[in-house]
């Protein structure tokens, strides 16, 4: 009997360590509580949830009723779920031509969206630009760190940068190797012509630089265009205009000039690049654009933590709930779901906030639910947060951002996007080993996704973010699966195909969901916060904030 009695309570104990609380409200997570919000925030009464759209507003509706619905509180200044973005808009018209000459005579015309995408870069109505000299300037870089300057002190005032895009990955000591740093980013090249005085800028697309093709590009950029209302780098810039331009345009245009493109994007790799002046060559761009003032709006709802000490820190989630609205028809249908991107990362912290309430006594930090706008128009909604937060920076001890997620199946593995960076990826690592699954860096570092999505404005402002992605080793999937999903997505992505179809499988996205749970309910118990590596780019700006949250 007492060997009986020993067995009953070693059991006993066993089965309420497998079901603690905290496993048996991550079992309230399911496929089908994940599937419930995903459905609604895609179906077409939400008409694709652009910014400034009446698809945003039903979309803002929807979020703050659930999180009313589970209880949680505001997160706004005002103590309410929504924070105001302002914005303005930009439409600029597409019934124009670039006209390059030669020596004066007219050799070619490149045609709005086919061959090139543009727009007023400093907020004015119309722009004007009369056969402008033309300089290729490599990458566009200027690193001192890494001994690096494409513009060898040329005065490049007044004149049209043309630009490879990404950064130099030939050396891996360079540059990060083949993972795309901020100096990849177009932001990073349409900021250093506004810093240099160049009139105008036109990045050469290639798919293979982008990381997409340039369907993705002229749809992105000649749609209307926002940004943060009273944005002083954007008025007054001498900059006139910034734009894309496809390869088979750049081709031509480099023909004009004597010069063969592939050599050139080449050469670019080169420390010792010049720039080279397009001899002959001028351009000529006439732009008008109309403006307007719209508010995305972030919506925000807090679970408060119970200890004294900590409750004043928060761990911060991360999702976008805007995608692109309603766009020219394909075969009939011209809405922009987004369900993969992002109703599911919407869906994912829903789920999250919902099952954090019910364990409200064991937390320590607050939780933070950030439900970002304005993300497909260019981070807006996270800058707009990261630059007026709710919350000090430096009282945040971790972002996890959701944008995209794994509907596909079940995975051995899962990718962060900034593996290895920051403690926060060191702990989601321990709960997937745990879980016998494997943690794996970014298997595109080239296509720089640590810098598109939100967690990047909070990153910026010393915050420890890490952006998780599906895996790709599928469990009970034929033969080429993943490829078959890589293709899927890759189809899918940012146009009105992202719509749940028969090939999701939420168990995988189950699993992941439940990982981060148990990984960020631990982070918000930890007496430490978490913190960047030794010599992250971010550390310092961490370092800083932290001590400015102290003395205030």
């Amino acid at each position: 009997m007492k060997k009986l009695l020993i067995i009953a309570l070693l059991l006993g104990a066993f089965v309420g360590c497998v079901n603690s609380p905290i496993d048996q409200v991550a079992d309230t997570i399911t496929e089908k509580s994940l599937m419930k919000p995903i459905t609604k925030l895609s179906s077409d009464e939400f008409q694709g949830r652009a910014t400034g759209t009446v698809g945003e507003l039903k979309t803002v509706d929807y979020l703050v009723s659930q999180l009313k619905e589970y209880g949680l509180q505001g997160g706004a200044e005002d103590g309410g779920f929504i924070q105001d973005v302002p914005l303005v808009g930009q439409k600029t018209g597409q019934d124009t031509q670039v006209q390059i000459r030669k020596n004066g005579n007219a050799v070619h015309q490149f045609d709005y969206y086919s061959d090139f995408v543009a727009w007023p870069s400093n907020l004015e109505e119309e722009v004007s630009i009369n056969d402008a000299e033309l300089v290729y300037v490599g990458y566009g870089i200027q690193a001192p760190e890494e001994n690096w300057d494409d513009f060898k002190d040329m005065d490049v005032e007044g004149k049209i940068l043309v630009v490879k895009n990404n950064d130099p990955s030939d050396d891996p000591d360079l540059f990060g190797g083949d993972t795309r740093l901020y100096y990849g980013r177009y932001d990073y090249k349409y900021e250093k012509a506004r810093e240099l005085g160049a009139a105008g800028v036109l990045i050469v697309h290639t798919t293979p630089s982008a990381g997409y093709g340039w369907d993705v590009v002229a749809n992105s950029w000649s749609r209307e265009r926002f940004y943060l209302r009273d944005n002083e780098t954007m008025e007054g810039s001498p900059t006139k205009f910034n734009g894309w331009l496809t390869k088979e345009a750049g081709t031509n245009l480099f023909e004009s000039a004597g010069l063969n493109l592939e050599d050139q994007l080449e050469e670019a790799e080169d420390r010792d690049f010049e720039p080279v002046p397009l001899e002959g060559l001028s351009l000529s761009l006439d732009l008008k654009a109309e403006y307007s003032q719209k508010d995305a709006r972030n919506v925000l709802g807090v679970i408060e933590g119970t200890n004294e000490r900590l409750k004043d820190e928060y761990v911060v989630f991360t999702a976008h709930h805007d995608h692109l609205g309603v766009t020219s028809p394909v075969e009939g249908d011209s809405i922009n779901n987004g369900a993969l991107d992002n109703a599911a990362g919407v869906s994912a912290v829903l789920n999250m906030a919902r099952a954090y309430k019910e364990i409200q006594p064991q937390l320590k930090r607050s939780m933070l639910f950030l439900f970002v706008g304005a993300e497909e128009v260019g981070l807006l909604g996270s800058q707009y947060w990261a630059e007026n937060p709710t919350v000090h920076p430096g009282k945040v001890t971790a972002n996890i951002n959701l944008d995209g997620m794994n509907v596909y199946g079940k995975t051995k593995d899962i990718v962060l996007i900034g593996y290895g960076r920051n403690s926060v990826s060191d702990m989601i690592e321990k709960v997937a080993e745990e879980r016998g699954r494997e943690v794996k860096p970014d298997p595109h570092p080239d296509r720089g996704y640590f810098y598109r999505s939100d967690h990047f404005s909070l990153a910026k402002k010393g915050i420890p973010a890490i952006f998780p992605n599906r895996g790709t080793e599928f469990i009970d999937k034929p033969e080429g699966y993943s490829v078959m999903v890589d293709s899927l997505q890759d189809a899918n992505y940012h146009n009105v195909n992202d719509e749940i179809n028969t090939h999701w499988d939420l168990s995988g996205m189950k699993a992941d969901v439940r990982l981060f749970f148990d990984a960020a309910y631990r982070i918000a118990n930890t007496d430490e916060m978490q913190t960047w590596r030794k010599g992250n780019e971010f550390k310092q700006t961490r370092l800083d904030m932290i001590e400015d949250a102290s003395s205030n």
